[in-house]
C-alpha cells in the first residue's frame, strides 16, 4: 500500500465565472451548506480566482457569520454601518451606482478579504460589481504604468469624532468616552504612511499614503487595487493626489475608468449567495439599485498571510 500522503477530498466544485479567472463554487456533495466548506480550499482557490461565487450552499446568516469566522483570523467594520451579527453589517450605500473601490482602501485600515450575503436578491438590475486589479494594470497604457509606479498616492479627508471614536474602539477595544485623540495619533503613528492631525472641533484630519497598485495578500504581481474611483458614503469625500501633492491628470483618471470599466464584471445574485472577494487584488462596486427590497450583508476579516 502506498504510503504517499492522500489529497483531502474537495468540499466545493468550481467552474469559471465571468471572463477573468473568477470562479462559482457549488457543494461537492449534494445538499451540503457552508459548515461543510474546507476553509483551506477556499483560499487556496481565491488565491487563483481573486473572486468566488458560492451557490446552493443554503446560506443564512448564521452560517456565513460562522463561515467568515472560520476562514478568518480577526475581523473589522465600517463604524458608520450597523451590525446584524457578529460580523455581518447591512449595505446601505443609497441606492445611486458606487465606484469601484477596495473596502476601506482610503484609510490604513483595509481588510485582507471582503465578504458578501445575498438574503434577497434583486428582481433587477443592483448587480455588485468586480474588476481584477492585475487584469487593469496589465491593461493600462506604459505611461499611465510609469505615472502610478513612480510614486505613492494619498487619500486625505476630515473625520468627525464620533466616527473616529467608533472605530478607536474597535482597535483598542476600550469604551469609545474614555480614549483621547492622543491615543489615536500615537496608533496611527505606528501605521505605515498614516498621520492623524486633531481638529478644534475634536475631530480629526488623517492623511493615508500607499501605492495605487502593489503585491497582493497571496502574490506578487502588481494589482492596480485602490480606491480612487470609489464612493464616500457616510464621511467627507477624500481629496486624492501624488504623495508629492499634485492632482492627477484628466486623463489619467479617464484612462483609469475606461480600463477599468471595460474589465468590470457583474455578480448576478441568488437568494443564499455568498461572495468572497481578495480585498487587495480585486476592487468591486454596485450597479444603480432598481430594486429596493435587494438585502445584502458584508464582512471584513483577516487572515494570516500565506508564504509566497
Amino acid at each position: 500500500m502506498s504510503t504517499a500522503t492522500l489529497s483531502a477530498p474537495r468540499t466545493v466544485t468550481a467552474v469559471p465565472y465571468g471572463t477573468g479567472s473568477g470562479l462559482l463554487l457549488t457543494p461537492a456533495e449534494p445538499g451540503a451548506g457552508l459548515d461543510g466548506v474546507d476553509t483551506a480550499e477556499l483560499l487556496g482557490l481565491l488565491g487563483t480566482a481573486g473572486f468566488l461565487l458560492l451557490r446552493g450552499f443554503g446560506a443564512g446568516m448564521d452560517s456565513f457569520t460562522a463561515l467568515v469566522q472560520r476562514a478568518s483570523t480577526s475581523t473589522t467594520l465600517d463604524p458608520a454601518r450597523d451590525f446584524y451579527s457578529e460580523v455581518a453589517q447591512k449595505v446601505d450605500a443609497g441606492y445611486d451606482e458606487v465606484g469601484l473601490h477596495t473596502e476601506n482602501g482610503n484609510s490604513p485600515f483595509r481588510s485582507h478579504l471582503a465578504w458578501f450575503f445575498c438574503e434577497k436578491a434583486a428582481a433587477s438590475g443592483s448587480q455588485t460589481t468586480v474588476c481584477d486589479g492585475h487584469r487593469v494594470w496589465d491593461a493600462l497604457s506604459e505611461p499611465a504604468r510609469a505615472a502610478f509606479a513612480a510614486q505613492d498616492i494619498v487619500y486625505s479627508r476630515y473625520v468627525a469624532e464620533p466616527q473616529w471614536r467608533a472605530m478607536a474602539h474597535h482597535l483598542l477595544d476600550r469604551p469609545a468616552e474614555e480614549i483621547g485623540v492622543g491615543e489615536l495619533v500615537r496608533l496611527a503613528a505606528a501605521m505605515p504612511g498614516t498621520e492623524v492631525e486633531p481638529q478644534e472641533d475634536g475631530g480629526v484630519r488623517y492623511a493615508f499614503r500607499t501605492p495605487a497598485a502593489d503585491a497582493t495578500l497571496f502574490g506578487t504581481r502588481p494589482a492596480f487595487a485602490n480606491s480612487i474611483l470609489g464612493p464616500s458614503n457616510n464621511y467627507e469625500t477624500p481629496r486624492i493626489t501624488f504623495a508629492d501633492g499634485t492632482e492627477f491628470g484628466a486623463g489619467l483618471l479617464d484612462e483609469v475608468r475606461e480600463v477599468s470599466g471595460a474589465l468590470t464584471e457583474n455578480l448576478e445574485w441568488a437568494d443564499g449567495d455568498v461572495a468572497l472577494i481578495d480585498n487587495t487584488r480585486v476592487m468591486h462596486g454596485r450597479r444603480a439599485i432598481t430594486d429596493p427590497d435587494r438585502t445584502i450583508y458584508n464582512a471584513l476579516s483577516y487572515i494570516e498571510r500565506p508564504e509566497r
